[in-house]
């Protein structure tokens, strides 16, 4: 197959014109930053984005490269179909409870980060560690959306995986390095308009396609494979419901979620952008989960990849590029590359602003340098952003599963980060004794119960441990047992240790 020259065009057009917006935008940072704190300007745009910007950038940061793709490749694995496609109603739900329960905690204090109430309440030491799972949650995410991009350019340019990864990373963090949350805001409008009427400009030339059935037949009928509709048996439920959880409550305590509601100009309109979010991003996987129908109901010896089928050849994570492809016409499956990209941006763009963010606010300001000018800060930013872009374009290169690594970036989140976060919000009363002891039993928990995507095997077997394929699979809601248990183990840890000083049993001196 020779590159495909329209497609590459009209790429570049694309990321000139995001690349025009942010510079634009970075030039309105500048003159905020005359007027206003420089670097609440570049965390939180000064804490002055309208709802207009507000509600695109807070849904474009979810729907990033592997959030369309995942849920494309979920509906067409036999093994898995739609009923296993979580992500839509976990984030919306995650959008819609962060609204209600947290962002008045986060706005009454003029936090700008989600580490500042962790820092205030359990100090800058414990503070630095608990600063590592946002941080490779972050750099794991930037990962897999530019994994996802370089698929997708392979696919449809025929130009190298590399080669576009590099490209995009590059784009991405210079934007981002010039404007700050500015930049990233105004480029999400921008991305989020291509992506809706790029998929759905496609989706009526791949359901007609001659090689496509009926979707409606195949979601409960087996044609080419299982129905598309999928089930969950009764022995993964307990499985479903905790990737389901974890999805809900994980995605909360993000830094990405939070540097949106805390730049809104109101509280009350922080929670509105938080609850109209949760609807956009529902709405937006339907493209998705309507070419993932496709791509199960197509007979691929039809067209022109032919067999053996995407799932028989290991290339069921391109399946939303492939179907583009392989069953629209050449000028439609551009527009859908145009889609993907604009995907990849607007969420990539947000983990390295967000990723920048807490370490020159959090550990370079608060720990590193605390007698720092504002100036210095910034430079802290950009440089660290430099280093974590780095970083994620080189794990790119190595992501086998788009799926795996999306849904691992958020899992030391969950169970290290979430129940901090709430106690320190919630709990007031806990202190950095209860912090220690909750990280260190959830670390540990969360290590010993092993990771199929990295081939760790568990060395503690939850009931329903089963080896599949060579593979043990926990059946069991571990994640959400281990955030249970880290919850407890806060509260406990922080009560028995006031009391013991309190009461003479242990020396006050001793108390760090």
């Amino acid at each position: 197959m020779s590159l495909n020259i329209p497609g590459l065009v009209s790429l570049s057009v694309f990321f000139m014109l995001t690349l025009a917006t942010g510079i634009w935008a970075s030039w309105k940072s500048k003159k905020e930053q005359q007027n206003r704190n420089p670097t609440e300007v570049a965390i939180v745009g000064g804490r002055n984005i309208n709802v207009f910007i507000g509600l695109f950038t807070a849904t474009a940061t979810w729907v990033g490269g592997a959030y369309i793709n995942g849920t494309a490749e979920i509906v067409y694995l036999p093994s898995k179909g739609l009923l296993w496609v979580q992500a839509p109603v976990g984030f919306a739900l995650s959008l819609v409870i962060g609204g209600f329960f947290f962002v008045n905690p986060m706005r009454s204090k003029n936090y700008m980060t989600v580490m500042d109430p962790l820092q205030e309440t359990y100090g800058n030491v414990m503070g630095s560690l608990l600063f590592i799972p946002p941080l490779l949650g972050e750099v794991f995410w930037f990962a897999a959306i530019l994994a996802s991009l370089g698929a997708t350019m392979r696919v449809i340019l025929n130009i190298g995986g590399s080669l576009a990864i590099i490209i995009s990373a590059c784009t991405i963090t210079f934007y981002t390095l010039l404007g700050g949350l500015y930049s990233v805001a105004y480029t999400d409008v921008i991305q989020l308009v291509f992506i809706t009427l790029s998929l759905w400009i496609c989706i009526p030339f791949a359901l007609e396609n001659s090689a496509t059935a009926s979707i409606y037949y195949t979601a409960t009928h087996q044609s080419y494979q299982d129905p598309w509709i999928g089930k969950i048996e009764k022995q993964y439920l307990g499985r479903w419901l905790d990737d389901f959880l974890y999805l809900v409550f994980g995605s909360i305590s993000w830094q990405t979620y939070f540097q949106r509601v805390l730049s809104i100009a109101s509280p009350g309109q922080a929670r509105l952008i938080s609850y109209l979010s949760g609807l956009g991003c529902f709405s937006m996987a339907i493209p998705s989960v309507l070419i993932g129908a496709i791509a199960a109901s197509t007979d691929w010896n039809q067209t022109s990849y032919g067999l053996p089928s995407p799932l028989e050849r290991g290339e069921s994570a391109m399946i939303l590029p492939l179907v583009l492809h392989c069953l629209c016409p050449a000028y439609i499956s551009i527009a859908g590359l145009g889609a993907i990209a604009a995907a990849a941006m607007s969420s990539a763009d947000s983990a390295l602003l967000s990723a920048g963010s807490m370490f020159a606010h959090n550990i370079y300001r608060k720990i590193l340098r605390k007698k720092v000018f504002e100036v210095e800060v910034l430079w802290a930013m950009r440089t660290s952003m430099l280093v974590f872009g780095a970083g994620a374009a080189s794990l790119a290169f190595y992501s086998s599963s788009i799926y795996d690594l999306w849904f691992l970036s958020g899992e030391l989140v969950y169970a290290l980060l979430f129940p901090q976060l709430c106690c320190a919000l919630f709990a007031p009363s806990t202190n950095t004794y209860g912090s220690a002891a909750g990280f260190l039993v959830g670390l540990l928990l969360r290590l010993l119960a092993g990771e199929p995507a990295l081939s760790i095997p568990p060395v503690i077997c939850y009931p329903g441990c089963s080896l599949v394929n060579g593979t043990y699979t926990q059946l069991f809601p571990f994640k959400t047992f281990t955030v249970l248990l880290i919850l407890g183990t806060i509260i406990a840890v922080s009560y028995l240790a006031v009391t013991l000083f309190q009461r003479n049993l242990l020396p006050r001196r001793w108390d760090i």
